[in-house]
């Protein structure tokens, strides 16, 4: 299906996005959150395998994680607040309920800026409330040829926070933007990872497609998309389907839709079910919440400055272009050793810093796998690079070669000492690199002595590699003027 622009109908969408926090022990017991790597069934109590007469205890972590995002979100905390039990039966909920929130959640009423189509747009935010993740669902084939599926009890109990969007989204484009932006907040703070391979950032979408000026119609529930990418290619074809539907005088039904990524489809799974069909009641296994003063206050000071302002900021104070600003500010902690790096330079320092880091830093992070927010140099060797460089320790080519080569912790002056890689200042050396190189390059001398300044440009990078690239360029320059105007 291809995407449709019919001015005649509109879509709407709205998100509902699930991240996993990151706390040390789960929701509701002491069974530890970190999950990953461990073992089938391994981090299991009475409590989060769903055990008659376990009574959980809440945990406080996760209530600090969830007001801290939505005071990051700029929500309305409530005075009070409760869990209420979510009740529906499936394989991998072992007690029968999900202890979740309903009529008073933790946060409501907030917002989130997002950039789509190079324009800044906001989305409001309807509610951030708690919750407990589920356990995992592994089918495979048995030694007899069987389908099976197995429970793992181990995510059981994960604290999980749901944040709930407006229907203000417009397009599959901006539904990827916003959750970008979303997760950028989330790792941001703190709280979570934001992976979605990892289904530590889960995203179920609600779209619905309207023919202009007519109230909201029926909305379709999409689920199992695990990337941004499945994200605005499961709401295109959402998109179109309905708008084929209604365009042919149908009816949109009101259903939960799977994402088939291989065969880049949306598959209807089941009818879409309303608040009552889980029959929620207040938790009577644990207190309410009454949120008090101190409490918001110590939580509000552990928010960090957050992307946009981090954005805005580093544009006024470093004068550094769009495109290095977005990759600075892409992971906090580039961000934050960007600032140390740069910590007392000039602005022209600091731009000659930014583009160190986003071309080359990031460049060698990528190559050697790193995660996104781990650069392969700390704040300490990144700024005895650049001074290395500033002082004229380090040719910029020998400091590209030196990059890649220095070990962890290790001093780039010393690294390029034992690679021999420190700016060469002997003239006699470099001046039978520049003889060698007159004599090589006869006709490059005769372009340059005719009148052909460019000419120059080759003969010096002949000469510099000649070094092994530790001569200084303007040196080199000098060197072969003056014998270039000295031979006649």
């Amino acid at each position: 299906m291809t995407h449709t622009s019919d001015p005649g109908f509109e879509t709407v969408i709205g998100l509902e996005v699930h991240a996993q926090l990151l706390t040390r022990s789960k929701m509701y017991c002491g069974c530890s959150a970190r999950y990953a790597d461990a073992r089938p069934n391994t981090h299991v109590c009475p409590v989060c395998a769903g055990l008659p007469g376990a009574l959980p205890v809440l945990n406080r972590a996760a209530i600090e994680f969830t007001l801290l995002t939505g005071l990051a979100l700029g929500c309305e905390i409530p005075a009070f607040s409760k869990l209420d039990r979510k009740n529906y039966v499936y394989p991998d909920l072992p007690k029968g309920y999900q202890i979740s929130q309903y009529d008073l959640p933790l946060c409501a009423a907030g917002t989130l800026a997002y950039v789509a189509g190079g324009m800044t747009r906001q989305a409001g935010i309807t509610r951030v409330h708690i919750e407990e993740d589920t356990g995992r669902l592994v089918h495979r084939v048995d030694e007899a040829g069987a389908s099976i599926s197995l429970v793992d009890l181990n995510r059981s109990g994960v604290p999980l926070m749901e944040i709930v969007g407006e229907p203000d989204l417009r397009s599959p484009e901006e539904a990827r933007e916003y959750l970008v932006a979303l997760r950028q907040i989330l790792r941001y703070i703190g709280v979570s990872t934001g992976n979605m391979e990892e289904g530590a950032f889960r995203c179920d979408a609600n779209v619905s497609v309207r023919r202009l000026g007519d109230p909201l119609g029926a909305k379709v529930e999409i689920k199992n998309m695990n990337s941004f990418r499945a994200v605005e290619r499961a709401l295109r074809f959402e998109q179109v389907r309905q708008h084929a539907v209604l365009a042919a005088s149908g009816q949109i039904e009101q259903e939960t839709r799977g994402w088939d990524e291989e065969r880049g489809v949306t598959l209807s799974q089941r009818t879409k079910e309303q608040a009552h069909d889980y029959r929620y009641f207040p938790e009577p296994d644990l207190p309410p919440l009454e949120m008090n003063a101190a409490l918001l206050i110590a939580v509000r000071e552990r928010l960090p400055e957050l992307p946009n302002a981090r954005r805005a900021r580093f544009g006024d104070q470093y004068e550094l272009n769009e495109a290095d600003i977005s990759v600075l500010t892409a992971e906090r902690d580039v961000a934050d050793t960007f600032e140390l790096v740069i910590a007392g330079m000039a602005p022209d320092q600091a731009r000659i810093a930014a583009n160190w880091i986003v071309n080359d830093v990031i460049g060698l992070q990528k190559q050697r796998g790193l995660p996104p927010s781990q650069l392969p140099l700390n704040a300490d060797q990144l700024r005895e690079l650049l001074a290395c460089l500033a002082g004229g320790e380090l040719t910029a080519r020998a400091a590209k070669e030196l990059l890649p080569v220095i070990g962890e912790g290790e001093s780039p002056r010393a690294a390029a000492a034992r690679l021999n890689l420190l700016a060469l200042n002997d003239d006699g050396v470099i001046e039978e690199a520049v003889a060698a190189t007159l004599a090589a390059f006869p006709a490059a001398v005769a372009d340059y002595r005719g009148g052909k300044r460019a000419a120059m440009g080759r003969l010096i990078g002949e000469t510099i590699k000649r070094t092994g690239g530790r001569a200084s360029p303007d040196r080199v320059r000098q060197l072969l003027a003056a014998a270039l105007d000295n031979e006649t």
